[in-house]
This record gives C-alpha cells, structure tokens and sequence, in this order.
C-alpha cells in the first residue's frame, strides 16, 4: 500500500541496529533498507522523484508526528493515509514482512548450497 511508512516510520531497524554490537546489524540495516524500497517504487511507479518524495514524507513524519503519512500514488492531494482511506490491518502488514522474510532466508540457503564458481 502507499501507507508502508505508517507501520515503518522512519527506519526503525537502523535505531535497533546501532544498539547491537555484533556484525547482525548490518543485516538489521539491510532489512531496513528493503523496507524503504516498497514507498520508493510506489513514488516512482506513480511518476514522483523516489528519493525527493520519500525524504519529503520521511521529513514531515518527523515534523508533524504523524505516522499515518505516505506516498499520495492517487494525486489527491494528502499524504495522509487514514484521509485517502488507506487502510491495512497490522496483521496483514506483519504476514506480508514475514513470508518476504522467509522467500529471503530460502534464498540465501539455495545460495549457500552452491558452490562458488558453480555455473547457474
């Protein structure tokens, strides 16, 4: 949905990230950085600048508190979810991050079952 920011504000995972000391959080960063691509491919699917609309967003989230902000994919004039009636339920937002998380770690097992130098 064009309100992926309202249940990721602000990289949260990059605040978690700087409290472990151990090398997992770089994936921690990693993880948040995917979470980014999903409002940058939204802002550029609908012909909006990626990176100038996100910070945009990311900038009035800060300013005015209100995590309920997003891409306006429609034009309509609010960047404000619950206005545009974009809603999704936390559970439906929490199942769609773990079945990419799982598609990701099967990845990376197929991946570490290779050989290096293996022709694909």
């Amino acid at each position: 949905s064009s309100g992926i920011n309202a249940e990721c504000p602000l990289r949260p995972g990059n605040e978690q990230a700087d409290k472990i000391p151990t090398i997992e959080q770089y994936a921690m960063r990693a993880f948040a950085d995917a979470l980014e691509s999903v409002p940058m491919a939204l802002a550029e699917n609908s012909g909006l600048h990626p990176f100038s609309t996100l910070a945009e967003v990311k900038s009035r989230q800060i300013k005015e508190k209100n995590p309920r902000l997003g891409i306006d994919c429609m034009d309509k004039g609010t960047c404000d979810m619950k206005e545009q009636h974009v809603i999704e339920t936390l559970i439906g937002k929490k199942q769609q991050i773990m079945l990419a998380t799982q598609l990701v770690r099967m990845i990376l097992k197929i991946d570490d079952v290779r050989s290096p130098g293996e022709s694909e």
